[in-house]
């Protein structure tokens, strides 16, 4: 036995423990739960779809690792990659925006906040787009709502379902109007492929706000979310203040939405992929012929 799985094998029988300190981070081994303060091994933790064994906290989750959960092993094929953001507006606040787009995209490796394309889940067809929330919290600006809508118009002629996993701070600011438009845009394309009598599922994550749940995050034909998922349009502390009055406990949480008739239903990550296949053939979709 190796000295790496005697040491996973300890791991694996030893009792639970709480942290009562944040674990090192030098090596990123370890990773502690935020809301039950269990540490584990962190390659365990992937292995359970980044989701808490302790208390199923959902860890936040970039996009690479959200189209490995959902689409089946090398059949994604990634649509307009090469699309990337301007600065219109030559927008300037503490820092400039093309500032923060070159930061972020040297951070993160992507080029924006989605990725959209083509896969099969358990062999069935669909049209995939994911936000990733470390590209400026998973803002939408033009090439967002670009990528989007060519993906929704793509699905159309294929007559392929629509999957887009939201987790967003809503429009971009730095990109005015132009962000504003890309609802109008996602939601045309949208109603288009309602018309052809196509599937379209959101699955809103944590956080899911502002002009995104404002448009494609509510027009599902079925509305999924994560457990405990942040969705709302503004924050609470805006409508307490702007109301003058105490919002109900959990407000704005995917449970108090289900029970408020704004979700249809909750799902865990780890039994999401087989619940979205079921979905698909529950609404007719077929298997995908090999080429």
């Amino acid at each position: 036995m190796s000295l790496f799985d005697w040491f996973a094998d300890r791991q694996k029988n030893a009792p639970v423990v709480r942290a009562t300190q944040e674990p090192e981070e030098g090596d990123g081994l370890w990773s502690k739960c935020p809301d039950c303060a269990l540490v584990v091994y962190r390659k365990d933790l992937v292995t359970n779809a980044s989701v808490c064994k302790g208390c199923g906290y959902h860890h936040r989750i970039d996009s690479d690792e959200r189209i490995r959960l959902i689409a089946d092993a090398g059949s994604f094929e990634e649509l307009d990659a090469d699309l990337a953001p301007m600065d219109p507006l030559g927008f300037k606040d503490r820092r400039s925006y093309a500032d923060r787009i070159r930061d972020s995209q040297e951070s993160t490796g992507l080029r924006d906040a989605v990725i959209t394309g083509f896969c099969r889940t358990n062999g069935l067809p669909l049209a995939l787009g994911v936000m990733d929330f470390r590209f400026m919290g998973g803002s939408m600006g033009s090439v967002v709502g670009e990528k989007l809508t060519r993906m929704i118009e793509a699905a159309t002629a294929r007559r392929y379902p629509v999957l887009i996993v939201c987790a967003s701070g809503g429009a971009r600011m730095q990109e005015g109007m132009l962000s504003l438009m890309q609802m109008a845009k996602i939601s045309g394309a949208l109603h288009r492929h309602r018309e052809e009598r196509l599937l379209y599922l959101p699955l809103l994550t944590y956080p899911t706000t502002g002009g995104v749940t404002a448009s494609f995050a509510m027009l599902g034909d079925l509305i999924l979310a994560e457990p405990k998922a942040l969705i709302g349009f503004a924050g609470r502390r805006v409508i307490e203040q702007t109301l003058r009055e105490k919002l109900p406990e959990g407000f704005q949480t995917a449970e108090y939405l289900r029970d408020h008739g704004f979700v249809d239903t909750i799902v865990p990550r780890t039994e999401f992929k087989g619940t979205l296949s079921a979905l698909l053939k529950m609404h007719g979709c077929q298997q995908a012929v090999a080429a």
